[in-house]
């Protein structure tokens, strides 16, 4: 089941994001077969960075509420309450998304 999974940062918290940033890229990079795909929101000037927005298959949302619970970012206090959905990729992806780095 695929989950949409939105996360705001708490205000105040760039430099702690930044500072725990390679602990939670290796988290993602854990699950790197279930993501679809993932990354930062920013505010409109593309820079600030704002929070993140992943889309990953889980069994359940049990299974996500598990995984994010164990998410560095979550457990340095960086985000707000999640938002969690299951999604329905009705459309083809077309645009948007450059290679993996």
């Amino acid at each position: 089941m695929i989950f949409a999974i939105l996360l705001m940062d708490r205000p105040g918290t760039a430099d702690l994001r930044v500072k725990v940033r390679p602990e939670h890229r290796a988290y993602l990079g854990q699950q790197a077969e279930r993501m679809a795909f993932a990354g930062p929101l920013t505010s409109e000037d593309g820079q600030t960075v704002t929070g993140s927005l992943l889309v990953m298959d889980f069994p359940s949302r049990a299974a996500v509420d598990e995984w994010l619970s164990n998410e560095p970012f979550t457990k340095a206090g960086v985000y707000e309450k999640p938002v969690i959905h299951v999604f329905n990729n009705m459309w083809a992806q077309k645009v948007g998304f450059p290679p993996a780095a």
